[in-house]
């Protein structure tokens, strides 16, 4: 028979050893765990049409630059305009004092009536004495030297209407107008001052609607250019500078007549209405100038594009909602969209922000977008039935 103590140590072993045993849970391999879903933001493959576009760097430029000079010297009566201010071809900027130049007009006026004068009384007496030759009273060469006189006599006349019409000038000239229209700069002159004909600058005015955007182009790319031209009118737009999300279009206006040897560029030139005056002389912006357009190509958008040891790729997300890393081959890209030449069908989707945590096979949980508003958002944020 075995001693009590010898059994309380067979039984306190046996619940040791069956403490220390680990569980059937415990054994359980990780993998038989659920797998973390990774959140992502997606996008689907289209399919549609594309322009196809060469894209540069531009100036705005004013249509029209017209520095505003005097035509005659004299002192400024009145400035007529405020700087910045919109005008018109034919508005009056500025006024020069008349007075002086009234004075010359009156006085060329006198000149020529007497002129006048002169030549009538001249003119009649060459015609008494042409009469006189019949009757012997006066010899031929009297009356040649009087024709001779009324002839110079109306000759002068003719100068002193010529002087009446150059004093009408110069008067009018003391009214200075815009010679197009549109922006005044800034004033350099005011009431006044005394301004030297075609020397002293009034004003600047520039012409803002239409604008134009001057930019460049690759030398190969001239042939397209000339091609597609052919065609028909090309389609510029311009992006500001500053002003991204706005997208401001015109026609190209204008291809330079040569390439430029040190940059192997072409300057070519595109017009814009510009009517909300979006767009300002010396201001600069990103160019699209299309070509034309390609249809059903394969779209996704550019931040979807991954590049590897092997090249670029995406990640596909599949039905089971694993994602397939898939090599493709990228044609172009316009603005945010990348046109895919192949790798890619319409109607799958992509990931396009969330990639960094991804590997073949990972399992994926959809995002919307950041700054957007999701259906949960919206219901949570809708008030209670009554």
């Amino acid at each position: 028979m075995r001693p009590p103590h010898f059994s309380l140590f067979i039984l306190s072993l046996a619940v040791g050893l069956s403490a220390c045993s680990p569980s059937k849970e415990a054994n359980a391999p990780s993998g038989g765990k659920k797998a973390v879903a990774v959140p992502v933001v997606a996008a689907n493959v289209e399919q549609k049409e594309v322009p196809v576009q060469l894209i540069s760097q531009g100036t705005v430029r004013a249509k029209s630059t017209v520095a505003v000079k005097p035509r005659v010297t004299g002192q400024i009566a009145k400035v007529l305009f405020q700087e910045g201010q919109d005008v018109k071809a034919g508005d009056i900027l500025v006024e020069i004092d008349p007075a002086p130049f009234e004075v010359v007009l009156a006085q060329a006026k006198a000149r020529l009536a007497q002129a006048k004068t002169q030549a009538d009384i001249a003119k009649k007496q060459a015609d008494r004495y042409t009469n006189l030759v019949t009757s012997g009273g006066v010899s031929r060469e009297e009356v040649d030297n009087l024709k001779s006189t009324a002839d110079a006599a109306a000759s002068n006349t003719e100068a002193a209407a010529a002087s009446v019409k150059e004093a009408e000038l110069q008067l009018s000239y003391c009214t200075v107008r815009s010679p197009i229209s549109g922006r005044a700069g800034r004033r350099a002159v005011d009431a006044g001052n005394v301004i030297k004909a075609d020397e002293s600058d009034l004003v600047v005015v520039n012409q803002l609607r239409p604008i134009e955007v001057i930019f460049s182009v690759p030398e190969q790319n001239f042939t397209d250019i000339q091609h597609y031209m052919s065609k028909g009118e090309l389609k510029v737009s311009i992006k500001p500078s500053g002003i991204v999300a706005r997208e401001i279009t015109g026609a190209l206006s204008f291809v330079d007549n040569a390439i430029k040897t040190a940059t192997g560029t072409l300057e070519v030139k595109a017009t814009m209405a510009n009517e909300d005056l979006i767009l300002w002389p010396g201001q600069y912006g990103e160019i699209a100038l299309t070509l034309t357009s390609e249809p059903n190509a394969i779209v996704i958008p550019a931040p979807a594009i991954q590049t590897g040891q092997n090249g670029q790729y995406v990640f596909v997300i599949k039905d089971d909602h694993t994602v397939e890393l898939r090599a493709v081959e990228l044609k172009r890209t316009v603005g945010s969209l990348a046109i895919i030449r192949k790798g890619l069908k319409p109607g799958e989707q992509v990931v396009i922000d969330g990639q960094l945590r991804l590997v073949s096979g990972s399992k994926v949980e959809i995002k919307p977008p950041v700054g957007s508003v999701s259906e949960e958002d919206v219901a949570q944020s809708s008030p209670p039935k009554a």
